[in-house]
């Protein structure tokens, strides 16, 4: 059916009425006899018209609204209306509609706009934009902002406009911008303090989930920390028989030996006693036995960590004789002193486990020959220093382990 203009009609409804005679009469033409300098004329003018269109379209949207067309089919907005009858989204007739509304305090974007020479996602961005500029700016700045992006807009699309937005009054008021940088970002840190938690629950088959929450700043110095972790544990395990893990599983044992490791530095007493873990087992347990430990806190852990733990910082083993009785708990100097570690550092240069090249930041101390737990003393000249991962192993009873003549450790599993 032909749309027909008729006199008594508003020039607007006029336009579209003849817009849409005139578009019908072209629409189904054959293109095949187009060249290309007509084929680019007629798409740079096509986008210049439709942008006309969606301002006049907006601007008879404001209208619409306030005049409450629509409203008269029971729907609950103007906007709600329009979309339904034209099947137009709700979100894309929201968006329209918000725009309008925006561009009644936004002249020169809507003059772009209505000129052409402005896409619609463009002069969203640029609204959004200025009118994201904090409160406290200079009356000049937003004039300035609005300039700056429009100039911008002749060689950008929507999306590198938005970059540019993101770093708007640097460019328009750097002084301003220094200040609301410092501004926004003591806010955020003063809000992810506060937002900081840690919930951790063991199930109670010896695996223990947690969820955390603390400052960005926080959460880049632990993944460093542990992709640090990772990479050594990689190489470490190129030229071993170790199966391949998954990054969540290797980022999971270097937290394991990062808190390990971290359980050395000194923490706040708690009713009178350091805050470390004391583990409890009986002397021939101590001694090789396979009987299970137990932890103060309630768990278990069996006989190779206990013996692994027990001479590392972070735990008091305290050993059982008889019936129970605690024959030592602790013992003085059961770890080596910071001297000592420098200068067992100095001595082996890091891991001694064969092919291993973890530095001796990344080490822990282990009492060789004769163990701290068969009396052995905390010296240099009997200890020696193994990564994490080679400690553990050292203490797992799955694995032999033996000098080489350079006296490196060498492992191998038990057969």
């Amino acid at each position: 059916m032909t749309a027909i203009a008729h006199w008594d009609d508003h020039h607007v409804v006029a336009l579209s009425r003849l817009l849409e005679v005139d578009l019908a009469s072209v629409i189904d033409r054959p293109m095949w006899s187009m060249s290309a300098k007509d084929a680019e004329a007629s798409l740079l003018s096509l986008t210049r018209v439709r942008s006309q269109l969606d301002a006049l379209l907006m601007r008879v949207l404001r209208q619409a609204e306030a005049v409450g067309a629509g409203m008269d089919t029971g729907a609950t907005s103007t906007t709600s209306w329009w979309s339904h009858a034209t099947r137009t989204t709700r979100a894309e007739a929201h968006r329209m509609a918000r725009l309008a509304t925006a561009l009644d305090d936004h002249d020169e974007v809507a003059q772009g706009l209505a000129a052409g020479g402005l896409r619609t996602d463009q002069a969203r961005v640029i609204t959004d934009a200025v009118d994201a500029l904090p409160d406290e700016v200079e009356d000049w700045v937003p004039a300035a902002a609005t300039s700056f992006l429009l100039d911008k807009a002749v060689e950008h699309d929507a999306k590198e406009l938005r970059v540019l937005g993101h770093r708007l009054l640097e460019a328009v008021d750097p002084e301003a911008a220094d200040a609301e940088e410092a501004r926004r970002l003591e806010s955020e840190e003063a809000d992810a303090e506060a937002a900081a938690s840690f919930t951790m629950t063991d199930d109670g088959h010896g695996v223990c989930h947690g969820r955390f929450t603390v400052p960005s700043r926080h959460g880049a110095m632990l993944a460093k920390e542990l992709k640090a972790r990772v990479a050594h544990a990689v190489r470490m395990s190129s030229t071993g028989d170790e199966r391949p893990m998954l990054t969540r599983h290797r980022m999971g044992a270097a937290f394991m030996d990062y808190v390990e490791a971290r359980s050395t530095s000194p923490v706040p007493r708690s009713g009178g006693v350091a805050a470390t873990v004391v583990v409890t087992m009986d002397l021939e347990t101590l001694l090789g036995g396979i009987r299970a430990a137990s932890l103060d806190t309630g768990g278990r852990i069996s006989a190779g960590e206990a013996r692994r733990l027990a001479c590392t910082a972070g735990i008091i083993p305290a050993v059982l004789g008889g019936p129970s009785v605690p024959l030592d708990v602790g013992r003085k100097r059961r770890f080596h002193t910071e001297a000592q570690r420098v200068a067992m550092g100095l001595r082996d240069g890091g891991c001694t486990a064969a092919g291993c090249d973890a530095p001796p930041a990344m080490t822990e101390a282990h009492h060789d020959e004769v163990s701290w737990g068969r009396g052995g003393g905390t010296s240099v000249e009997k200890g020696r220093l193994l990564c994490p991962a080679h400690h553990r192993r050292i203490h797992d009873p799955a694995f032999q382990h033996s000098l080489d003549k350079h006296g490196k450790v060498r492992f191998a599993r038990r057969t």
